[in-house]
């Protein structure tokens, strides 16, 4: 077999370093692709697959993309779930002896990009890490593109579940007991679509976790950091750390915002209530229209919009911190006039967060010091106005604003008003800042006039009138003349290259000349880079205080734009504390008001507490408003719980440490779950984890099969809520098993309430107020009519609903003590049909719903 050539075996010994990764080598002008990273690049990328000659008998797959254009390339190739390292060339190949030396500089993965191109402005990137040992699971998660780091832990893998749903990290890695968790691994990729990484065990190293979150984040100890009792998590976040050393090749010193926090510290919200309410995208489009994201972000930065996002993600648990936001909220609001000067201020300021991100990690570019030198310009306009508020939080965030005049003047000195986007063609550096590239620059351009003058004297010289001098990279600046003009060329010319058209000739004296301009202009183009890097590496030792001032403008943002909300949708501040008790009056759904025109919204009182109005049944037809409702009473409770003002004349929210959707109905084919099993799942993990401090918003409970075995379930779980000893959690129970309001009577703290509706013989109009009292009738035939069901099909529906009530039994409900039901026992059935059958079965293969079909034939057996 033949031998491979030398720049193949380099790429071979990159490539075999970086299996998992597509790697782009650096080939002249452009990035090349080879082997498999080729074929999948020109599939994925659409590029032309060519062939180059390897050494081998075949030539080896190859496709590239120019240098100057490849993050676009790389952007979509992560999008689609790739991982890119970028292998440049590290000497110059000028001065190179042999084969030009080529290293990775960068490694690209979904949850560590930093080009601006491949982010969302509005939100967060996280790159996450999840490592479980010995029951316990610690959790933390990264955006490299601001420096914040949040890590956490617990023993509960519901917790560690609602924690990921929270942050949506793009990229997840996984060790230890994690890495063979299968339910994790399906839920990371089937519902958080992200990128699952093994990591080994080794990077989770107690000891080397330690001495790298301490040389991190600048702490003497675990205890500093918060992590003195989170062993798990400190293992968890030390794998993370050694997965950014060894992806980024450059500083991580913007990850320096370290956040270790509790389980409690926060409400909690698990991923299906987090799609139920639509808090931050819609569940059929995924889009931020008709969310309660959408009513809210009136942000004027990127900084701001990621923040926001943040809050309703992340929902206080601590009255006095959402007390300290209230006020800041009500003074912004207070002052129309101060606050509308404020937001335009800040609409001038640009993403400080990710720019000094981009320039610690060094691919910043001149535009973007410049676009950080506009932002700063900002700060003092902000501040003063910021300034005029009382506001405790105000305050401290108007305090934390560094005015970073030092960074200002110098980018201002060094850089270009209008600099170009590339940074290896010269035109960066500001005309004295530095004195020898003045003077090389006076060089390079004097020289040029030079030419200029030269070309002028030869024509009078010669008195060929066209002769004229150009430059090419082979000659250099040669002389070109045409042919019928031959003849008038001096003996001093020496002939260089004979075209079709004319001759090309050079004197030494444009040699020289040649010599002098070119090598200042290529001297010119290296100085100007090499003084840039110095000027971005002295800003980015400023990030910590870049930082600090993009944080309180993202606070100053998000307060400022909550402000804006309640005064132009007349919201009011709500008393928040830890009463347990929720006093809603004329509350209004903060989403769905904003999407009907003409305020059209009626609005609706609510009363929960721990005491006699735990529960409430609420009754009535479909399309009337109940599910409105009660997602209303969900979100005005989170509203006041992220320190926002709420729609409604007034509200008291005892806080909630967590809210519980089971709203809706669907299948989950790829498990093997039915509609009623995924219900049932869903309503399992409510009851196993809801407190009395929790919310619960639970509709239709039980629909999913028999009309007594339906009605049987919803009442056992009402039940089971509204007792103290068992959960006691304040509910909003929707139901059409109408039966089910004979519990008020019978169930303490069960009240209850039904939509209003307003019927003329056969048409209903719905008045979307709830109120006491139970519904006696679902008006189902009725809402059919609505949409449009034939009319046929209708009177049919009737007859039959008219016959079914005169011959089926009312089911009375009536109070029945729990009974120690007697154990079943295999002996009593050793030698029937159900036992034969019970052996046969293969229980550990059995998907849910072939355990159900199983258990269905044996009870059709007995």
């Amino acid at each position: 077999m033949a031998e491979l050539t030398p720049m193949m075996k380099q790429y071979f010994e990159i490539k075999n370093k970086n299996r998992d990764f597509i790697l782009f080598y650096r080939l002249g002008d452009f990035y090349e692709m080879f082997f498999d990273d080729a074929k999948t690049a020109s599939r994925e990328l659409e590029l032309t697959l060519t062939g180059r000659d390897c050494g081998q008998e075949e030539r080896a797959p190859m496709c590239g993309v120019p240098f100057h254009s490849a993050e676009g390339y790389i952007a979509k190739l992560v999008r689609k779930g790739f991982k890119v390292a970028i292998c440049e060339q590290v000497e110059d190949p000028k001065t190179a002896k042999g084969l030009v030396r080529r290293e990775i500089v960068r490694r690209v993965t979904p949850g560590t990009v930093v080009d601006a191109s491949m982010l969302d402005e509005q939100r967060n990137n996280f790159l996450g890490c999840v490592y479980a040992a010995q029951g316990q699971v610690g959790v933390c998660f990264a955006d490299i593109t601001t420096g914040e780091v949040y890590a956490t832990g617990s023993s509960d893998w519901n917790d560690i579940a609602s924690e990921l749903g929270r942050f949506a990290p793009r990229e997840v890695l996984i060790g230890g007991e994690a890495a063979v968790n299968d339910a994790l691994q399906h839920f990371l990729t089937d519902r958080l679509e992200a990128l699952v990484e093994p990591m080994p065990e080794d990077a989770f190293d107690m000891q080397g976790a330690a001495a790298r979150i301490e040389a991190r984040f600048g702490v003497t100890d675990l205890v500093a950091a918060g992590l003195d009792d989170l062993p798990l998590t400190t293992a968890c976040l030390g794998g993370l750390l050694s997965y950014l050393e060894q992806t980024q090749q450059s500083s991580l010193a913007n990850l320096n915002h370290l956040q270790v926090y509790l389980q409690g510290q926060y409400m909690e919200l698990d991923l299906i209530a987090r799609r139920n309410l639509e808090l931050c995208e819609t569940m059929r489009t995924k889009e931020k229209k008709g969310t309660l994201l959408w009513v809210l972000d009136r942000t004027k930065t990127a900084m701001g919009a990621r923040l926001m996002r943040q809050w309703i993600e992340k929902p206080l648990h601590n009255p006095l911190h959402i007390n300290r936001r209230q006020q800041a909220v009500g003074a912004l609001c207070d002052d129309v006039v101060a606050r509308s000067a404020l937001a335009d201020a800040l609409k001038k300021v640009f993403d400080m967060e990710r720019l000094i991100g981009r320039v610690v990690y060094g691919t910043a570019n001149c535009r973007d010091l410049r676009a950080l030198h506009a932002a700063i310009c900002c700060l003092p306009e902000v501040r003063a106005q910021a300034s005029l508020f009382g506001a405790q939080q105000l305050r401290e965030l108007t305090g934390q604003i560094d005015l970073l005049e030092d960074v200002r003047a110098l980018i201002e000195l060094a850089i270009v008003e209008e600099p170009p986007i590339t940074l290896r063609e010269g035109g960066l550096i500001q005309r004295g800042y530095h004195n020898e590239i003045d003077h090389l620059r006076d060089l390079a351009s004097g020289g040029k006039g030079e030419i200029a003058a030269i070309e002028q004297q030869e024509r009078e010289k010669t008195g060929i009138s066209k002769l004229k001098i150009s430059y090419n990279r082979v000659f250099g600046y040669y002389i070109e003349v045409s042919k019928s003009n031959a003849d008038l060329v001096p003996e001093h010319y020496i002939r260089k290259q004979t075209l079709a058209n004319c001759e090309r000739y050079i004197t030494e004296e444009l040699k020289k000349l040649e010599s002098t301009v070119l090598g200042a202009q290529e001297r010119l183009t290296t100085l100007e880079y090499e003084v840039f890097v110095a000027i971005r590496d002295r800003v980015a030792a400023e990030v910590h205080r870049v930082q600090r001032t993009a944080q309180a403008l993202a606070g100053l943002d998000v307060l400022c734009a909550l402000a804006q909300v309640a005064s132009d949708y007349h919201y009011v501040c709500p008393t928040v504390d830890f009463s347990g008790r929720i006093d809603i009056r004329d509350g209004r759904h903060p989403v769905v008001e904003r999407i009907l025109k003409d305020n059209l919204f009626i609005p609706n009182d609510t009363v929960l507490d721990n005491g006699e109005n735990r529960v409430s049944i609420i009754t009535g037809p479909n399309m009337a408003g109940k599910s409105t409702y009660m997602r209303q009473v969900a979100l005005i409770t989170i509203m006041a719980q992220i320190g926002s003002f709420v729609p409604a004349a007034s509200a008291h929210i005892g806080v909630a440490d967590r809210v519980f959707t089971r709203v809706g109905a669907s299948d989950d084919l790829a498990s093997g779950q039915s509609t009623f099993m995924v219900e049932m799942s869903e309503v399992a993990e409510i009851l196993k984890n809801a407190t009395k401090s929790s919310l619960l918003i639970l509709d239709e409970i039980g629909r999913g099969t028999s009309t007594y075995d339906g009605m049987s379930i919803a009442r056992a779980v009402i039940e089971y809520v509204a007792d103290p000893k068992k959960v006691g959690a304040r509910a909003l129970f929707a139901t059409h098993y109408h039966e089910l309001t004979v519990l008020e009577d019978m169930v303490s703290g069960v009240k209850n309430y039904n939509i209003a509706v307003k019927k003329r013989g056969d048409d209903i109009t719905f008045l979307r107020k709830i109120v006491r009292g139970g519904a006696d009738d679902s008006f189902g035939i009725e809402v059919a009519k609505l949409a449009g069901i034939p009319a046929a099909v209708i009177k049919r529906a009737k007859s039959v609903l008219a016959d079914l009530e005169a011959n089926t039994p009312r089911v009375e409900l009536r109070v029945v003590e729990d009974e120690d039901v007697p154990q079943i026992t295999m002996n009593d059935l050793s030698g029937g049909a159900v036992a034969d059958r019970l052996r046969a079965m293969q229980i550990d293969t059995m998907t849910p719903i072939e355990a159900l079909n199983a258990l269905f034939e044996l009870k059709k057996l007995i």
